[in-house]
C-alpha cells in the first residue's frame, strides 16, 4: 500500500481501496500499525564517547607532537612537554564541545509533528496523537493544521496548504480531491497529495494517508541525512597534509644532523637530544593552537556579525568557498507576498480598499494573518495611508461566495457609505469572464474590446515579470440576499495588483561583491521557472548564457552530463532535496568549495552535504539549523558574504601565522645543519632552541592571527589550492629563514671569534642566542602583508606589540637574570657586541622591505 502512487489514482480509483468515508476501525489501525509501523522517525546512532574523543587526535601534527612530548620527558625536558601536551588537550576539549551540537537534524524533525491531529475511525471524528497515526487513516484537515503525515486529499473546499518549507515553493498550493498527477508528477505539481510538515493556510479538506514515518516525503529527507557523512573542511585536510610533510622534513632533518654528528665524533647523546630538539623545532607546535583559538576568535567576530558558527573549522571553509548554491524563497527573497505594481484607470485608493474587503485576512497583534496573497493586499492597503482595520470595521461585510478552485472568485457584499456593493476579486480572465461594464470619467459604460485588450496587455506584462496578477470588480445592488450567479455577473471592472515575493534589498549588492570575489552563486529552488528566473535576473544572479532548468529536466540529465554542464546553470527551479545533493556533488567533482544556504526542511540534506551549510535563523526550520554549519540571525544573504570575507580573513592570518613559524624555523635548522656538517661547536644547545622556540613562537603567530583583513580582499579570486603553503609562500619561507639563520651564524661566527680575533664559543652562542630569538620577533612585522611596507602597518595590530613586548621581556630576562643565565649557561656581551648583534638582528627586516619594494616596483 505505502508504495502506491497515490497521485496518479482516481478519486473513484481510491474509493475502491479504502473507506473515505467511515475511516479504518480499530481493528484495522492495529493491522495497519503493525505493518507500517508508527509515524515516528528513526533517530541516528549516536557516536560512543570514546570513538569521538579519539578522533581528536587523528591529525597527523598531534600525533608528532605527542611523540615529541614522550621523548622529551624521556630526556627530562619536562616543561616542553607539560606546553606540548596542555596544547593537544586544548584542541581535544575545544573539538568534543563543537562536536557536543551533534546531529540535531533527526530530532529537530521529529519536533515537527502535530501534537495532535483529527481523524475519522469507525465512522467518528477523533483527536490522536500525531505519532498514533497509521497509513490508511482517515484525516481531517482545517486551516492552521499542521499536516501530520503524506495524505491523498479526497475531499477539498478551497484546500490551500502551504509547503514552502519541502518544496521551497513561495505561495501555498491549491489542493484538489478529483485532480490525477502524472507519474513523473515532483512534488510541488501533486496537487491531491499534502505531505508531512504542511500547514493548511486556507479551507478544508480531508484525505487518506498513505505514508508515515521515515516512508513519508519528510522521512526520505531524515534518511537522506543520516547517509551523508561529514567530510573533513580544507582546513583540516591541508593542516594534515602540512603535518606529514612536517613530520617526514623532520626525521630526515634529525637523521642527517645525528648522522654527521656521530661521524664528527660528538656525543652521541649530545646529538641525539639536539636531534631531538631540532625535530621540536621543525614541527610548530603551537600552530593548532594557533589555527584553533584563531577561528574561536572568529566565530565571536560572526556573532557580532548575525552569523553563528557551530564548527569551528567551518569558518575558514567560507574563506574558500567558491560556489553559493541559494535556496530562493526567504533566503534571496523576502519570503513575503508584496504587491509590485497596478493598474487602474480610476483611483487606487479605491483599487486597495476593494481588495482590503474582498479579503479574509485579519490583523492579529499588530500582524496580518491568513493567505499569504491576501494578506499582501491589506499590507498594501496601509502602504497607501488607509486605515485598513477601520475600513474593516466600517464597511460591514453581509454576504459572501467564498473562493474555490472552479471559480477562481471570491465576492463578498459590503456596505460601503450605505451603499450595498458587490465586490468579486480572483484571477484576471476569471474576473474579465463577469464583467460587463467599465467606468469612464465617472460614468458606467459598456465595456470595449479595446479596453479589454489593453487589461490583458497589463496582465501579460505584470506576468512576464513573474508577478502573481489578480483582478478587482464590483457592482451596486439592492438586495444582499441573492443567488451566487447574479452577485457574479455584469460587473464593472476597477483594476488589477500584481504581486510577489520580492528579492532581499541587500541581496543585489552581495551578490555583486560575490562575482568580484570570483564565487558563482547558483539559485536552486523549489518554485516554478519563470517566477525563479524572473528574480534571478532582478538580483544579477543570471548572467548572459546562463541556463534555467527544471527538475524534470534535471532527472533528464545522467551524472556524467550534470558535470558538464554544471558550470553553465544559474537557476535550477522546482527541484527536490534529492536533486540539490546531485547539484552540490557535481559541482565539487570540478574541484570546489560549496556553500549553502537555505531554511526548509527539503533544504537540509543539501546543507549537509556542502562544504558549508548556512541555515536562515528566523524563518529557517529547526531541521535545517540543525543540518547547517552556520545559521544567519537576520536571515540575510548578505551575512553570507560577510561570513566568506571573515572567512578569508581567518584563512590569510593562519597563513601568516605558518609562514612565520616556519621561516623561523628554517633559520633554526639552518643554524644546527651548517655548524655540524662544518663540524663547528654548537652555536645553540637544546635549551636555547627549545626557548626560543617557547618565548617566539606562541605569542607573535597568536597575534598575526588576529591582523586585520587585507585590502581587496574580496577583490581576488578563491584558492584552489589544496595545500596551505603555495610556491610563492614556500619561496618567502624559504629565503626568510635563510637570512635568520644566516644572521644568527654570522653572530656567532663574530663572537666565537671565527670573524675576529678575540671571542669564544660561550659568547658566540650567546650572541647566536640573542640574534636568533630577537630577530624572530623583528621578523613577525614582515609577515603582515607579503607586499605592504612594515612601515605602513607597524601600529595596526596592537596585539603584535604587546607580544614583542612579552617576549622581549622574557628573553631579556634570561640574559640578565644571574640564575636563569647560569642555567642556559650563557655570558655577558660588553657594548661592542650589543653594537653588532642589534645590527644584525634588524638585517632580515631590512631585506625582506627591500623584496617587497622590488616586487611592487615589477608590478607597476
Amino acid at each position: 500500500m505505502k508504495d502506491t502512487k497515490w497521485y496518479t489514482q482516481t478519486l473513484e480509483e481510491v474509493s475502491t481501496r479504502v473507506d473515505v468515508v467511515n475511516g479504518l476501525t480499530t481493528s484495522q489501525v492495529m493491522e495497519s500499525r503493525e505493518k507500517f509501523g508508527e509515524n515516528k522517525l528513526v533517530e541516528a546512532k549516536r557516536r560512543s564517547f570514546f570513538l569521538r574523543l579519539l578522533d581528536q587526535f587523528k591529525d597527523v601534527t598531534i600525533v608528532i607532537l605527542i611523540i615529541a612530548a614522550v621523548i622529551n620527558v624521556q630526556f627530562g625536558e619536562a616543561v616542553d612537554s607539560i606546553v606540548i601536551l596542555a596544547i593537544v588537550a586544548l584542541n581535544a576539549v575545544i573539538g568534543m564541545v563543537q562536536e557536543d551540537k551533534a546531529d540535531k537534524s533527526l530530532k529537530a524533525l521529529q519536533d515537527m509533528s502535530t501534537p495532535t491531529a483529527k481523524v475519522i475511525r469507525d465512522g467518528k471524528e477523533q483527536a490522536v496523537n500525531s505519532h498514533d497515526i497509521v497509513v490508511g487513516d482517515l484525516i481531517i484537515l482545517d486551516a492552521g493544521d499542521l499536516v501530520a503525515a503524506d495524505i491523498r486529499i479526497t475531499k477539498s473546499n478551497s484546500l490551500t496548504v502551504q509547503e514552502a518549507s519541502l518544496t521551497g515553493e513561495s505561495v501555498p498550493v491549491e489542493k484538489h480531491a478529483d485532480y490525477v498527477c502524472a507519474e513523473d508528477a515532483v512534488l510541488g505539481d501533486r496537487k491531491n497529495m499534502a505531505y508531512s510538515s504542511g500547514m493548511v493556510s486556507y479551507g478544508r479538506g480531508q484525505g487518506i494517508v498513505t505514508a508515515v514515518g521515515m516512508d513519508t516525503e519528510v522521512g526520505k529527507i531524515a534518511q537522506l541525512l543520516n547517509e551523508t557523512k561529514n567530510e573533513p573542511t580544507p582546513l583540516q585536510m591541508q593542516l594534515n597534509q602540512l603535518g606529514k610533510v612536517l613530520g617526514i622534513g623532520a626525521i630526515i632533518a634529525c637523521g642527517i644532523i645525528l648522522l654527521v654528528g656521530v661521524l664528527n665524533n660528538h656525543d652521541p647523546l649530545e646529538m641525539f637530544l639536539t636531534a631531538v630538539s631540532l625535530a621540536v623545532a621543525v614541527v610548530p607546535e603551537s600552530l593548532p593552537a594557533v589555527a584553533t583559538i584563531v577561528l574561536a576568535l572568529g566565530v565571536q567576530r560572526l556573532v557580532e556579525r548575525h552569523a553563528i558558527v557551530r564548527n569551528l573549522p567551518s569558518v575558514e571553509t567560507l574563506g574558500s568557498a567558491s560556489v553559493i548554491c541559494s535556496d530562493k524563497t526567504g533566503t534571496l527573497t523576502q519570503n513575503v507576498m508584496t504587491v509590485m505594481e497596478y493598474w487602474t484607470e480610476g483611483d487606487v485608493k479605491e483599487l486597495a480598499q476593494g481588495m482590503l474587503l474582498c479579503n479574509d485576512s485579519r490583523k492579529n497583534n499588530g500582524a496580518w494573518v491568513g493567505d499569504p496573497t491576501e494578506t499582501a493586499l491589506s499590507v498594501w492597503a496601509e502602504t497607501l495611508d488607509m486605515p485598513a482595520t477601520e475600513l474593516l470595521t466600517q464597511h460591514v461585510r453581509i454576504n459572501e461566495v467564498p473562493f474555490d478552485s472552479t471559480r477562481k472568485r471570491m465576492s463578498t457584499i459590503n456596505v460601503i457609505d450605505g451603499v450595498k456593493t458587490v465586490l468579486v476579486k480572483g484571477g484576471v480572465d476569471e474576473v474579465l469572464n463577469v464583467v460587463k461594464y467599465m467606468e469612464v470619467d465617472g460614468k458606467v459604460v459598456p465595456i470595449t474590446s479595446e479596453y479589454i485588450q489593453e487589461i490583458q496587455e497589463k496582465n501579460k506584462e505584470m506576468g512576464s515579470k513573474a508577478l502573481r496578477v489578480l483582478a478587482l470588480a464590483k457592482k451596486v445592488v439592492e438586495d444582499e440576499n441573492i443567488e451566487a450567479a447574479e452577485i457574479e455577473s455584469e460587473l464593472v471592472f476597477v483594476g488589477l495588483a500584481g504581486m510577489i515575493d520580492p528579492p532581499r534589498p541587500e541581496v543585489v549588492d552581495a551578490i555583486r561583491t560575490s562575482k568580484n570575489a570570483g564565487i558563482k552563486v547558483v539559485m536552486i529552488t523549489g518554485d516554478h521557472a519563470i517566477t525563479a528566473e524572473a528574480i534571478g535576473r532582478e538580483i544579477g544572479l543570471l548572467e548572459e548564457g546562463q541556463l534555467v532548468i527544471t527538475g524534470k529536466e534535471l532527472d533528464a540529465m545522467d551524472d556524467d552530463e550534470l558535470f558538464n554542464q554544471v558550470e553553465h546553470i544559474g537557476v535550477y527551479a522546482r527541484v527536490s532535496p534529492e536533486h540539490k545533493m546531485r547539484i552540490i556533488s557535481a559541482w565539487k567533482k570540478h574541484g570546489h568549495i560549496v556553500a549553502m544556504t537555505g531554511d526548509g526542511v527539503n533544504d537540509a540534506p543539501a546543507l549537509k552535504r556542502a562544504d558549508i551549510g548556512a541555515a536562515m535563523g528566523i524563518v529557517g526550520t529547526e531541521v535545517a539549523k540543525g543540518a547547517a554549519d552556520m545559521v544567519l540571525t537576520d536571515d540575510n544573504f548578505a551575512t553570507v558574504v560577510v561570513a566568506i570575507e571573515e572567512g578569508r580573513r581567518i584563512k590569510d592570518n593562519i597563513k601568516k601565522a605558518i609562514a612565520y613559524l616556519l621561516s623561523c624555523n628554517v633559520g633554526e635548522l639552518l643554524v644546527l645543519l651548517i655548524a655540524i656538517l662544518f663540524d663547528w661547536p654548537a652555536p645553540l644547545i637544546p635549551i636555547h632552541i627549545l626557548w626560543i622556540n617557547l618565548v617566539t613562537d606562541s605569542l607573535p603567530a597568536l597575534a598575526l592571527g588576529v591582523d586585520g583583513a587585507e585590502e581587496g580582499i574580496m577583490d581576488r579570486k578563491p584558492e584552489t589550492s589544496k595545500s596551505l603553503i603555495n610556491k610563492g609562500m614556500m619561496w618567502r619561507i624559504a629565503y626568510q629563514g635563510v637570512l635568520i639563520g644566516g644572521a644568527t651564524l654570522f653572530a656567532y661566527m663574530y663572537g666565537s671569534g671565527m670573524l675576529w680575533e678575540a671571542g669564544d664559543v660561550e659568547t658566540g652562542q650567546t650572541m647566536a642566542f640573542i640574534t636568533l630569538g630577537f630577530s624572530q620577533l623583528i621578523h613577525s612585522y614582515s609577515i603582515h602583508s607579503s607586499e605592504k611596507s612594515v612601515f605602513t602597518s607597524f601600529w595596526k595590530n596592537k596585539y603584535l606589540l604587546l607580544a614583542t613586548l612579552v617576549n622581549a621581556a622574557m628573553m631579556l630576562a634570561v640574559l640578565f637574570i644571574p640564575a636563569v643565565n647560569d642555567l642556559f649557561k650563557l655570558g655577558t656581551l660588553d657594548l661592542h657586541h650589543w653594537e653588532i648583534v642589534v645590527g644584525i638582528m634588524f638585517i632580515p627586516l631590512a631585506v625582506v622591505e627591500i623584496m617587497k619594494l622590488i616586487k611592487l616596483n615589477g608590478k607597476h
